[in-house]
């Protein structure tokens, strides 16, 4: 009788342990769960994400500042400036692009122009609309 009571007591244990694992997964794959668990996840890989892209970002700055650095040791941008001013440049000369083309010599004076002249303009299409 003692066996009995001993295989009867294991089975509905083992019956009990089996029930409450299936009900909780069955609570798992519900909807709403799986939303949840979803959302949770996202949160999580989107912080170790975002932890690497600022590492990256550091790290990209970090370099840059260094390289630049570098450059400017080798083009002499760091080098100690004299106090005293340059000496005055030059002006370029400009042409005058708006006077006429046609310009009568002394050997062709007359009052009647044969060919009329408009200042000319260059076509710039780089304009501020």
């Amino acid at each position: 009788m003692f066996r009995r009571t001993f295989w009867f007591t294991t089975g509905v244990a083992a019956g009990v342990w089996a029930t409450t694992k299936v009900n909780r997964k069955i609570r798992q794959l519900t909807p709403e769960h799986l939303a949840v668990t979803a959302a949770n996840k996202a949160i999580e890989t989107g912080g170790r994400l975002k932890d690497r892209a600022v590492d990256f970002a550091l790290e990209v700055r970090d370099n840059m500042a260094r390289r630049e650095a570098e450059l400017g040791d080798a083009l002499g941008l760091n080098a100690p400036v004299d106090r005293e001013l340059p000496a005055p440049r030059g002006y370029a000369v400009i042409e005058n692009r708006n006077t006429p083309k046609y310009v009568e010599g002394p050997e062709r004076k007359s009052t009647h122009r044969t060919h009329q002249t408009y200042p000319t303009y260059p076509y710039n299409r780089n304009e501020d609309h």
